[in-house]
């Protein structure tokens, strides 16, 4: 275990910056931020790196001292997130074992969700590149089904597209329950993580 000092987390919501990117299925990342900013009571704000918006406290159950945690929001396009993702880890001394990519899975259904730790980028361009700035894929990732799309669309339009309306009705659910796997994550570890989210 790290020392109490050094004890912080970087949970880094995935996504693109900018209201036409807002309701993506690939803007889940920042989805998941936001009510994780809004558990904390605090709204994001431009770090000093001027690469990402950051809101910093203690994420925690009422009424216990939970960890210390960074919310980051990268303020570049999604294949670009490495570097000012791994210039907060340096800033805030975080190493990549405490640093939480929350982002969409297409491999994973709709209103499932996988937490885990290291592995590869799977085709997702904001993985491979916190991957290529750290040098390691070893960090904790909160993985949020999308699934596949339907037919024949294309995976690139599908992810840079708005939910389905039925989506949209459980979507508050996902975020929800996304939200409640990252503070898991960071209070209790990765075993209890997994076996109370991973179902």
């Amino acid at each position: 275990m790290s020392d109490a000092a050094t004890d912080v987390w970087l949970v880094v919501g995935l996504g693109n910056p900018g209201p036409s990117y807002a309701g993506h299925r690939h803007n889940i990342g920042y989805m998941v931020t936001d009510e994780l900013a809004r558990r904390m009571g605090s709204g994001f704000r431009a770090h000093k790196s001027g690469r990402a918006d950051v809101v910093e406290g203690r994420l925690s159950a009422p009424g216990t001292p939970g960890p210390r945690v960074v919310l980051a929001r990268p303020r570049c396009y999604m294949n670009e997130v490495g570097g000012p993702v791994k210039a907060l880890a340096t800033f805030y001394k975080v190493p990549p074992a405490q640093v939480v990519a929350i982002h969409d899975e297409l491999d994973i259904p709709f209103d499932t969700m996988r937490v885990k730790l290291g592995g590869g980028d799977n085709g997702h361009n904001g993985l491979k590149s916190m991957r290529s700035s750290f040098g390691t894929g070893d960090f904790h990732r909160v993985r949020v089904g999308i699934g596949r799309p339907p037919g024949r669309q294309e995976v690139a339009d599908f992810v840079l597209s708005d939910y389905s309306s039925t989506e949209r009705k459980v979507l508050p659910f996902v975020v929800d329950t996304a939200a409640d796997a990252v503070e898991c994550l960071v209070s209790d570890g990765l075993e209890k993580t997994q076996q109370r989210f991973n179902s």
